[in-house]
């Protein structure tokens, strides 16, 4: 999948763009998942992917607690208590 990020974006811009882009694209995996039967979700697998997102955009200091929602979405609203 190619991301066309503005020729305008600063390099913190376009990390909040693939970001969102990556959140959203899990969200769907996550969805399917679920509905397909498989277990509840866990971050077992995604906490460092996670955390180097949220550490691109300068919002995590790269450490994700194993209590921490794993909605990425909700994640990311809670990483300045992370």
């Amino acid at each position: 999948m190619n991301v066309d990020v503005p020729a305008s974006a600063n390099d913190e811009e376009a990390a909040a763009i693939v970001a969102a882009v990556g959140a959203h694209l899990d969200a769907e995996r996550a969805a399917a998942a679920a509905a397909a039967g498989d277990e509840s979700p866990s971050w077992a697998g995604e906490k460092w992917r996670f955390a180097g997102r949220l550490d691109a955009v300068g919002a995590a200091g790269g450490r994700v607690p194993d209590g921490a929602p794993t909605d990425d979405w909700t994640a990311a609203g809670r990483a300045d208590r992370f």
